[in-house]
């Protein structure tokens, strides 16, 4: 049931000048608000999904010849009755119409309003609500694709499989309260612990694929970092396939980090190209240094090059060394290949992290895309894989995680009934608030605060 009773409108399509605006309105009166102004025909009578043309006018001036196109509810994205006016793109003309649907009846929509009562109305749940906005912001066909996978339903169907079962012994637990005069056993304490094991496992990977679905959705910060010379402004531009930094022969030339974007195979990466890392008493090139280290252990990859031509084995293991103390996923590329010394080359060579290149011929590039592919996990996700791309989702999911733990450990230790439903119930809660069966006014207000107007 809906919890709004008025009637909104908004511009639908981004701002600025285009060939068209679309200008959508929702709410009981959508069909009489749009009729005070559409004289073609009367909305009310004509049949749901058709489109019509006509004149847009409010005091005998036309506004703008339009197509008006009818979806009655509950067949509609809110589940009430909406109409969604196809005009010209000129702002003027935009913004006459818009105020004059408002003096007709009509209120402007806030931020996400469409989406938050389409969830209101049970058009769909509060996952798949927060899936359209991604879709919407998605830059990348990996983002598209997770963004679409959660707007369909596939972290939610996931949950809510887990809410069942664990609904129907929190209900016969609860039963055994009503009983607890009479000793009786409704729910198996030994079922219930495969059960607790049984989600935690699927719950486990959920909650390990967030660093890739979060890197998908906003982008995987990538830096490329080394010794000075190791040629990471090279590599760089060698990526992009553009100058975007300086390259030079003389060390330290790049002392503040540059960055960049690219899609490989569909997921957005930002490169990041920092000041060579070395001891040094230049003050500027220090604090380059200093935010190479910073960036390094921000960052969701690192290609850690290695000069093939003059690094020695003792340096690169400590190197390596110092790489897997960070616990960030690291690719050693080890660069100068046309110059390479075969016995550097021999001893990396059985390393799962390295690969060869010569960033200046830009030789065995595509071999370092797919290592970049392939420690980001990515053949994971393309299997179909459902990911967390939403730190909301992953916070609950933590939360859900410790609570069934702590039905575990009472397991263990024979507490009382009402301890051990309360346990439930507060992993059944957490559960609940992903897909909204459990929610806040200010937590919807929060969520849909960030969609854009008219979504």
């Amino acid at each position: 049931m809906a919890r709004f009773d008025d009637t909104i409108v908004a511009l639908s399509t981004p701002p600025g000048v285009g060939a068209i605006g679309v200008i959508r309105v929702s709410g009981n009166d959508a069909f009489k608000i749009v009729n005070t102004l559409f004289g073609t025909k009367d909305l009310t009578r004509v049949d749901s999904h058709t489109l019509h043309y006509g004149a847009l006018q409010q005091n005998d001036q036309i506004l703008d010849e339009v197509v008006v196109s009818v979806f009655k509810g509950p067949n509609s994205y809110t589940k009430e009755d909406v109409i969604e006016i196809s005009c010209h793109g000129s702002n003027f003309i935009i913004q006459q119409i818009i105020r004059a649907l408002i003096q007709s009846g009509a209120r402007l929509a806030k931020p996400g309003e469409f989406t938050q009562r389409a969830f209101l109305n049970g058009r769909f749940d509060l996952a798949q609500a927060e899936g359209v906005a991604d879709l919407i912001n998605a830059e990348s066909e990996a983002a598209h694709m997770a963004a679409l996978s959660q707007m369909r339903g596939g972290i939610s169907r996931e949950i809510q499989n887990l809410r069942e079962e664990l609904v129907h012994f929190a209900s016969m637990i609860e039963l055994e309260l009503d009983f607890s005069e009479e000793d009786v056993e409704f729910a198996s304490r030994d079922e219930l612990k495969k059960l607790v094991d049984r989600i935690l496992e699927v719950i486990e990977p959920l909650l390990e694929s967030f660093q890739l679905g979060n890197a998908i959705k906003n982008g995987i910060p990538t830096v490329i970092a080394g010794k000075p010379n190791a040629g990471k402004s090279t590599l760089l531009n060698a990526i992009l396939n553009d100058e975007r930094a300086i390259v030079s022969d003389i060390p330290g030339t790049t002392r503040d980090v540059i960055e960049d974007e690219m899609v490989i195979e569909g997921v957005h990466f930002r490169f990041i190209d920092t000041a060579g890392i070395r001891e040094t008493d230049d003050r500027v090139e220090k604090i380059g240094v200093e935010k190479t280290h910073t960036k390094m252990r921000e960052a969701s990859l690192v290609l850690y090059l290695i000069d093939l031509a003059n690094d020695r084995i003792k340096e690169i293991e400590k190197q390596i060394e110092q790489l897997e103390s960070k616990g960030v996923p690291f690719v050693l590329v080890g660069n100068k290949l046309d110059k390479a010394r075969q016995e550097l080359t021999d001893h990396l060579s059985g390393n799962e992290h390295f690969v060869t290149i010569s960033a200046l011929t830009r030789e065995n590039l595509n071999d370092l895309r797919k290592k970049i592919l392939k420690i980001i996990h990515l053949d994971d996700f393309k299997t179909g894989n459902t990911i967390i791309t939403n730190s909301r989702h992953f916070e609950s999911l933590t939360k859900t995680k410790a609570a069934l733990l702590q039905v575990i450990e009472g397991l263990d230790n024979q507490v009382t009934n009402d301890f051990l439903a309360l346990d439930i119930r507060n992993a059944l809660n957490h559960l609940g608030e992903i897909t909204g069966e459990i929610t806040t006014d200010d937590l919807l207000d929060n969520i849909f605060s960030k969609f854009c107007i008219g979504k």
